[in-house]
């Protein structure tokens, strides 16, 4: 089982039981998925692009991402429909734990100039949306193999009813909002 896991069932969730003052153990935020999207929009000149961020976040994850495709051709943009355009991937269960567990403590850290994340970045029904500029923060990525940066958008979707209920669940995750 995913340490995180253990320790949300053993400290976090009577934590959030006794500040919320939730009296059913059903009713406390939980996370229940994490999707991680990676856009190339560069993919439309560079078919190579794709394969290479689908390996990417293979190696981040640890489970094999969706190649996206665009819905509707754009002529300016020189897109046509079911072009390949990104990538995607969502994590679950344990996976989800892992990969939050090495997001909080690894990876985040290693950002330069990090100042924490924006506690602002809530949607209102408590799920939380962070963008990474580069993917070399992950240290699952050979800096050698890389064909070009690029960013990534991680939604992590908890089961909270609003924004103060997500971001006690994610302070109390270890998640280092910025003060």
């Amino acid at each position: 089982m995913a340490r995180l896991f253990e320790r949300y069932k053993s400290e976090i969730m009577p934590a959030l039981m006794e500040e919320f003052h939730i009296k059913n153990r059903m009713e406390v935020p939980r996370i229940e998925k994490i999707v991680i999207n990676i856009g190339l929009g560069d993919a439309i000149q560079n078919v190579k692009l794709i394969d290479a961020a689908v390996n990417e976040l293979a190696s981040i994850c640890g489970q094999k991402p969706v190649v996206t495709k665009a819905r509707r051709s754009i002529a300016g943009f020189k897109l046509r429909q079911g072009m390949p355009i990104g990538v995607m991937v969502t994590l679950r269960r344990e996976r989800m734990y892992e990969f939050l567990d090495r997001l909080v403590n690894v990876a985040l850290p290693r950002v330069r100039d990090f100042r924490g994340v924006s506690p602002k970045a809530f949607d209102g029904k408590g799920n939380y949306a962070i963008g990474i500029r580069e993917q070399i923060i992950f240290p699952e990525i050979v800096y050698d193999k890389i064909e070009k940066m690029v960013g990534m958008n991680i939604c992590v979707v908890t089961s909270a009813k609003n924004d103060e209920q997500g971001r006690a669940l994610l302070r109390h995750f270890g998640m280092p909002f910025r003060k």
